[in-house]
């Protein structure tokens, strides 16, 4: 499989993982090549996730000004760089794939979600890959830059022919009722279909996120209240679990994204033929 465009923009590596995923202008997606290059990811994580939306750095984080677990020593770590600064990393997203996670323990949502149904009812060798850690550097977050990463993204479930993508996603706060309009519409419009695998937020972690009756949302103006990444997976065709869960450490309330790469290869590739509004 191949995914070319005359200008360049989005590639298919060939092989190995220090091949470029995707280019524009200055801009440049591609797999992390060293330990400093993770480093550099983990430092914009800290100074998002921690510095900007107040989550709860361990001692060993707030000494060292790095986001890290065990998890960034066998993830791929997908790095947006902008030349035009110094070859600074501006974006990031961690990709763990199947086989990858079966080596390594497992997948990270599943310390919130139940997986059980989802990893059973699908061949063994079926290609999955969880998807997690996105951050953009704050003078980056315009649609250009989010489109440009989903553009490497794209590249990367090319290349290593993902069925399905999943994960967590956060919306920031901890207050279900103070966002009570988006959990709701995430929950009426965008539920798994009941013929796929169902995938439900742990016992003692749930929280429901039928909040409020359908008829009551206007889902354009819901879909507008939404973060930009999981706008855009809802937009890329994506389905969401059952239950949200709160995250006390990062500050959010997370649910659980899934999409199957057929529908993704339609919807994702028109998405980003054109301009995201946000």
């Amino acid at each position: 499989m191949t995914a070319t465009s005359a200008s360049g923009e989005i590639m298919e590596a060939p092989g190995g993982s220090e091949e470029v995923l995707a280019r524009s202008g200055g801009l440049e997606a591609r797999l992390a090549r060293s330990d400093a290059e993770i480093e550099a990811a983990q430092r914009l994580r800290f100074e998002v996730f921690y510095r900007e939306m107040k989550a709860q750095p361990t001692p060993e984080m707030a000494a060292s000004g790095r986001d890290f677990d065990r998890y960034d020593d066998f993830c791929d770590h997908l790095l947006v760089f902008d030349h035009d600064a110094g070859g600074a990393v501006v974006g990031c997203y961690r990709l763990l794939r199947r086989e990858v996670a079966a080596r390594h323990g497992g997948f990270y949502s599943a310390a919130e979600y139940d997986l059980t149904a989802l990893l059973a009812n699908s061949p063994p060798g079926a290609r999955f890959l969880e998807l997690g850690r996105s951050c953009v550097a704050r003078e980056y977050r315009s649609s250009q830059v989010m489109q440009f990463m989903w553009r490497g993204l794209l590249a990367y479930l090319i290349r290593n022919d993902i069925e399905l993508m999943f994960g967590c996603a956060s919306l920031p706060g901890t207050d279900p009722q103070s966002m009570k309009v988006e959990l709701a519409y995430l929950h009426h419009f965008h539920a798994v279909p009941p013929d796929l695998p169902q995938v439900r937020a742990l016992p003692g972690r749930y929280i429901d996120m039928n909040l409020m009756p359908k008829e009551a949302i206007d889902p354009l103006q819901a879909l507008h209240e939404l973060p930009p990444l999981v706008k855009g997976y809802i937009r890329a065709g994506a389905y969401i679990g059952d239950g949200a869960v709160i995250d006390d450490q990062f500050n959010t309330t997370d649910v659980f994204i899934s999409c199957p790469t057929s529908r993704l290869d339609k919807r994702l590739r028109a998405f980003l033929t054109k301009r995201m509004k946000s």
